[in-house]
C-alpha cells in the first residue's frame, strides 16, 4: 500500500491536496525526534511535520528553568538549528491545527481547511495545560493573567509577569509548579502554592520526598497550602485579583500560574474511531493504534508499561517522547521492536537536582539513603522487597548506579541498600 502511495501521492501537490509518505502530527520533542531519526535511518521518501505552534521545534524543560531564569536564550532552546529541517528535506506546516483525521483515505484536515495526505503518520500531538474546572479557571479566552506553563509564549508571558509584578499563585504542587515557584522565588517575588491533595507531588513521589521539598520551598519563602480546595479566580475586567478557597478566604494575586496536568490531544483520532485509554489514545508494544497506519507517541499515548508491572499509563516526559520516536522510526523503516524503556525524568529547584529513574507505581515500601538534611539523598522504592524506582536529590551517582536494579529488580537486603559506603552498582553483584 506505500509504495502505492508514494507513486501516486508522495509529496505532491494537487486538488488542493499535499500529500507526504509520511506525516507526523507534532513539533515537540517526540515529533521532532521522530523525524530526526527517520532522515538518520536513511529514509529517503517525502516528510512533513504539522505543528500548533509557528516556532520550529524546541525544548520544554528548560522553560520553567533555564529559559525562566535567562540563562538560555530562545534560540539556544532549538533542538535543531533553523537550517536543519530544510537541509534534511522535512517539511514543517507550522501554525496549524488538525481537526480531523480520515483514516481510510488517509487524509487529515487542517483547521484553515487545508487537507494533507499521508502514507503512514506518527501523532505526537502532546497535549494542552488542563484548566480549572471553576469560575474563572479557563486558560485560554479567560484573564489576560491566568494561564499554563507549557510552551514558550506561557513562558514569555511568565518572564513578563515577573518582570511587573510580584504576588503570583501558582496552583497545583507537582514538579511544574515547584518548578515555576523556584524561579520566582530567586526572583524575589512573593509565591503562594496551592495545593489540593495533603502533600505536594503526592501523585509521583512518597511522603519523604514531598515533605522535604515542602521544607525547601518554605525554606526560601514560598507559602506552601496543602489541602487547599479552590472555588473561583475572581477579578475586574480583563485581570484576575485573587483566588479563592472553600474556607471563605481569599489568595490576592497579580498573576496565576496553573499547573494541575494536561489534556491529552487525540480528539481527532478518537473522533475517527481509534481506542482511547487514560485520557489519550491507545498504542500496543510498538506505538501502533487501532487505527491502520498510525502511530502515537508521547505524552498522549498510553501504553502497559514493564515498569509498570504492565499496568496501562501515560507517561509525560522527555525520555518517553523521544524513546518512543526512536521506536517508532524503525519500526517505519522495518525493524520493528517492542517499547522496553526505562523510564527517567529530571527537575531543577533552587540548588537542587532531581534525578529519577523507574516508576514507584505501587510502592509498598521506601528507603532513605544518604542523609536527607544535607540534601544529599536517594529514596528507593520497594514492591515485595524488588527494587522499582530511584528518586535521587543531588544524588548522580545514585541515579546513575541504580538504574541497573530497577531493570533487574532486584531484591536487596535493606540495611545494604541504605549504607551508603557501598555502591549501589556492587550491589547486584
Amino acid at each position: 500500500m506505500l509504495e502505492w502511495y508514494k507513486r501516486n501521492h508522495g509529496g505532491k501537490k494537487g486538488q488542493g491536496v499535499q500529500s507526504f509518505d509520511i506525516v507526523i502530527v507534532g513539533g515537540g520533542h517526540g515529533g521532532a525526534q521522530a523525524a530526526i531519526a527517520l532522515r538518520q535511518g536513511g529514509f529517503d521518501g517525502s516528510l512533513a511535520i504539522v505543528g500548533a505552534e509557528t516556532s520550529l521545534p524546541y525544548q520544554r524543560p528548560p522553560l520553567s528553568k533555564e529559559y525562566f531564569a535567562g540563562e538560555k536564550t530562545s534560540e539556544q532552546l532549538h533542538i535543531r538549528p533553523p537550517g536543519f529541517w530544510g537541509e534534511r528535506q522535512i517539511e514543517m506546516i507550522l501554525g496549524a491545527h488538525v481537526v480531523a483525521v480520515d483514516p481510510g483515505a488517509h487524509q487529515l484536515r487542517l483547521h484553515d481547511g487545508r487537507t494533507i495526505g499521508y502514507g503512514r503518520m506518527v501523532w505526537a500531538g502532546g497535549g494542552a495545560p488542563r484548566p480549572l474546572p471553576i469560575p474563572g479557571g479557563a486558560l485560554e479566552g479567560g484573564f489576560a493573567n491566568v494561564h499554563g506553563v507549557r510552551n514558550l509564549a506561557d513562558a514569555d508571558a511568565m518572564i513578563a509577569a515577573a518582570g511587573a509584578h510580584d504576588r503570583f499563585v501558582i496552583i497545583g504542587g507537582g514538579y511544574i509548579g515547584l518548578e515555576a515557584a523556584s524561579g520566582l522565588a530567586k526572583a524575589g517575588k512573593q509565591v503562594v502554592v496551592l495545593e489540593a491533595l495533603d502533600r505536594v507531588l503526592a501523585r509521583v513521589a512518597g511522603e519523604a520526598l514531598s515533605r522535604f521539598y515542602e521544607s525547601e520551598h518554605r525554606a526560601h519563602g514560598v507559602d506552601v497550602r496543602l489541602g487547599a480546595q479552590i472555588t473561583a479566580i475572581t477579578g475586574d475586567g480583563e485581570r484576575a485579583s485573587a483566588v479563592q478557597l472553600a474556607d471563605g478566604s481569599e489568595v490576592p494575586a497579580d498573576h496565576i500560574l496553573v499547573g494541575i496536568g494536561i489534556i491529552p490531544a487525540v480528539e481527532p483520532l478518537i473522533a475517527a474511531g481509534a481506542e482511547g485509554a487514560m485520557g489519550g489514545v491507545r498504542v500496543d508494544a510498538h506505538c501502533a493504534t487501532s487505527l491502520p497506519d498510525i502511530w502515537a507517541i508521547g505524552d498522549c499515548a498510553a501504553h502497559e508499561n514493564r515498569f509498570a508491572d504492565g499496568a496501562l499509563l501515560r507517561l509525560e516526559s522527555v525520555q518517553n517522547a523521544n524513546d518512543m520516536a526512536n521506536l517508532v522510526a524503525k519500526g517505519l523503516l522495518g525493524d520493528a521492536q517492542a517499547y522496553a524503556a526505562v523510564p527517567w525524568f529530571w527537575s531543577n529547584q533552587y540548588d537542587l537536582k532531581l534525578q529519577t529513574v523507574g516508576l514507584s507505581t505501587g510502592y509498598d515500601a521506601t528507603l532513605v539513603r544518604g542523609d536527607m538534611a544535607a540534601r544529599s539523598f536517594s529514596v528507593i522504592y520497594l514492591r515485595q522487597g524488588h527494587v522499582i524506582a530511584l528518586d535521587c536529590v543531588n544524588a548522580m551517582k545514585d541515579y546513575v548506579q541504580g538504574k541497573a536494579l530497577v531493570v533487574a529488580r532486584a531484591v536487596i537486603d535493606p540495611n545494604l541498600l541504605t549504607n551508603i559506603a557501598v555502591p549501589l552498582k556492587e550491589m547486584l553483584a
